[in-house]
């Protein structure tokens, strides 16, 4: 783990500004009292604006969800790597779109085990 830890509380924001909600199947390890973030959970992207300009309007293309692409090497959860400020999500669209990284603004420092 080269970074802080994220947990279901860390803020993750997609690249036009929209919340991403982290849904944790984690009840083993917790970081600052919520659970760990696995590179397995669903990392959901709620109101994104993002449209794509085609001819005379636009398309709506949202960011939907995140897939890792670098997470902890060294940490895991019963064999999953754990996520932290150094791990690299990309946004993507429903069609599995590439709509650029997630940006990663708040994370925790502490972990304990329940």
């Amino acid at each position: 783990m080269a970074g802080n830890t994220l947990n279901t509380n860390s803020a993750l924001k997609c690249p036009h500004g929209a919340t991403v909600n982290i849904i944790s199947s984690n009840t083993k390890v917790f970081v600052d009292n919520a659970p760990a973030a696995l590179a397995t959970d669903q990392f959901l992207v709620s109101g994104c604006p993002f449209q794509i300009p085609i001819g005379v309007g636009t398309k709506p293309s949202p960011c939907m969800t995140v897939k890792w692409v670098l997470t902890d090497m060294r940490t895991t959860v019963n064999g999953t790597p754990t996520l932290s400020t150094s791990s690299v999500g990309i946004c993507q669209t429903a069609e599995q779109i590439p709509q650029g990284p997630v940006v990663i603004s708040q994370a925790q420092t502490k972990a304990s085990t329940q």
